[in-house]
């Protein structure tokens, strides 16, 4: 048997090539690196060859995980046991890689995190802790609020934005969001949904990331503070995650901040079930005092 195997390019389309069946055999727990490299793939202003670097782990012929380095230098991992963790931290470390961070599931992440600061002497801070959801049996809610859903359109793109800074604000983003930056940004390449008054008031968005591998990712969820606690979050979901499952998704997915316990509350009633926790990490090299 072969040692494990870490294989590195900048070919978009050779990694996806040898590395697609393994990510499609894991959906829902893959969904990140699904959504995005499907984005860049897909959008080419999106991506700019020759800077992502990627990486892929491989035993007996077949991928284990993988990897991928945008320009942010924010690594994002697929499940690591400690010790790959450690032999891929070593890896990037002696070839000179600089990262910025790292966002896998929780175990992962935090190993990785270690790893990352005995090899180079960053430091390392935990950004947030969330919750990846997969949603088992729809489950409307109830009571449900007066008013109905609609397809945000061009004609709401103002709106949407605007809902999409304060969002991005009360996340700790520090993001411009406005129609000349609207296509690079996260926001752009989801189908947005409203949640509105009888009188036609929105009150209430949910997005959805385009379908990969069956699976679709119900991303972001907003709603105004002074609205909140009328139900309108949990109406607009219901009603995404029943598109999704008509557009033939097998998996619905999402992501929450697990010190919320108001939307973590909210998604479980819907009948979201969680499947692992998520933990991004911030990277800092400390420089050494002066003597």
């Amino acid at each position: 048997m072969r040692p494990d195997a870490w294989h590195l390019t900048e070919d978009i389309d050779d990694f996806l090539t040898r590395a697609g069946d393994f990510l499609r055999s894991r959906p829902a727990l893959h969904n990140t690196p699904l959504t995005t490299l499907d984005k860049w793939r897909t959008h080419p202003s999106a991506y700019t060859p020759g800077t992502v670097l990627f990486g892929r782990l491989e035993s007996d012929g077949e991928t284990q995980a993988i990897f991928y380095r945008p320009p942010t230098r924010r690594l994002t991992l697929t499940p690591l046991s400690p010790e790959q963790a450690d032999a891929l931290a070593a890896h990037l470390t002696g070839l000179g890689h600089t990262l910025s961070g790292v966002t896998a599931d929780h175990d992962t992440a935090t190993a990785f995190a270690k790893a990352w600061q005995q090899h180079t002497g960053s430091t390392s801070t935990l950004r947030v802790r969330m919750h990846l959801y997969r949603l088992d049996t729809l489950t409307p809610p109830k009571p449900h609020p007066d008013g109905r859903s609609r397809l945000v359109g061009q004609q709401d793109h103002e709106h949407l934005m605007r809902w999409c800074r304060e969002l991005a604000a009360d996340l700790g983003e520090t993001v411009t969001i406005d129609a000349a930056s609207w296509a690079g940004t996260r926001f752009a390449e989801k189908r947005y949904t409203f949640w509105e008054t009888p009188d036609g008031t929105p009150v209430s968005m949910a997005g959805l990331n385009p379908m990969v591998a069956g699976m679709v990712r119900v991303d972001p969820v907003y709603t105004p503070a002074h609205l909140r606690g009328r139900g309108y979050a949990a109406a607009v979901t219901t009603q995404v995650s029943r598109a999704a499952l008509a557009a033939g998704a097998t998996e619905v997915v999402l992501y929450t901040d697990a010190d919320n316990p108001t939307s973590n509350a909210l998604y479980q009633r819907l009948g979201y079930r969680r499947v692992a926790n998520w933990a991004p990490y911030d990277f800092a090299h400390t420089e050494p005092e002066a003597s």
